[in-house]
């Protein structure tokens, strides 16, 4: 597949079986063969999107100072700042030219869940950029709720057999800034190739060159939405639970051509974890005499720390 497949959910929502039936096909075969897609009808709206832009713009231009005021000690950066160049790709040594903020799960009616994660940061420089954090984190959410019913139901699963496992799942919304290059990069790029940790992966942000897929013959393929559009990946849990079925694809943030050096660039992925007991052993019906199982059985929790320590983010 030599390009990212376009698919609107307002097709799997809009109570016309054969529409919902050509959703679940279109995102069932996408994630099949290349493991991304875009995605329109989603839940955000043009001045939510437009909000969010402002709002993390306005704290990537705070002082260093006040920006380091928000990066913790101890936390592994899940919530609140991450600095400069600090998270490299799995295997690379050199930071990704990259900081940025990770708004967390806004835990309901589950105590234990909410003494487990750790608290979102108030920003007291700006007054609504918390409250545009928690709705686009909401919104991306509930999008992500439904692509994994279609999901499910291609997997031949319940529609609901998601529900439960993301239901005040470990979630994060990451606004990132991609400042501009001011010297010759040595082995570092905006984002390193890697694969996501999660179940999938929303994209906000996609608008323009730089993002890229490695497809299944090993070519890096441009992945541009158009602006009301969703970028959408397979993770590596989702693909570990599906024995490899739904393809979780390498991709890359490429740094700009030199022209264009002296520009940020902003991309904001709500990358969609399930809480920490959901099991990703590998589904019976994904395995079988011509793929058998390719897994060992693993929790997310337990899957989710492993890949935490091989990202530098925590210490083992």
């Amino acid at each position: 597949m030599s390009a990212i497949p376009s698919v609107n959910l307002a097709d799997f929502i809009s109570g016309d079986e054969s529409r919902k039936q050509k959703f679940i096909e279109e995102i069932g075969n996408a994630f099949e063969n290349i493991g991304f897609v875009a995605l329109s009808g989603h839940f955000l709206s043009e001045k939510l999107i437009e909000d969010l832009y402002r709002e993390i713009k306005d704290f990537f231009n705070l002082p260093q100072e006040v920006k380091d005021q928000y990066e913790i000690e101890g936390l592994g950066g899940q919530r609140g700042y991450t600095s400069f160049g600090k998270e490299h790709a799995k295997g690379k040594k050199e930071g990704d030219l990259k900081e940025f903020w990770h708004f967390g799960q806004y835990v309901t009616d589950n105590p234990t869940l909410e003494a487990e994660y750790p608290k979102n940061l108030h920003v007291k420089e700006l007054k609504n950029f918390d409250q545009v954090g928690k709705e686009t984190y909401k919104m991306l959410e509930k999008t992500a709720q439904y692509v994994l019913r279609a999901l499910a139901i291609h997997l031949n699963l319940e529609e609901s057999y998601f529900d439960e496992f993301i239901k005040n799942g470990n979630s994060i919304l990451r606004p990132i800034h991609y400042p501009p290059i001011t010297q010759e990069p040595k082995n570092a790029v905006r984002a390193a190739a890697h694969g996501d940790i999660n179940l999938i992966t929303l994209l906000m942000g996609a608008h323009g060159k730089g993002l890229q897929v490695k497809n299944h013959n090993g070519d890096w393929v441009d992945a541009i939405a158009r602006p009301d559009e969703l970028m959408i990946n397979v993770g590596d849990m989702l693909s570990r639970l599906t024995n490899n079925k739904l393809k979780s694809t390498i991709h890359q943030v490429v740094n700009p051509p030199r022209e264009l050096w002296g520009t940020s660039r902003y991309s904001v992925p709500f990358f969609m974890h399930p809480i920490s007991e959901m099991p990703l052993n590998c589904l019976e019906n994904c395995v079988d005499e011509n793929n058998p199982k390719q897994y060992e059985d693993i929790t997310a929790g337990e899957y989710l720390h492993e890949r935490l320590i091989e990202l530098g983010l925590i210490k083992a």
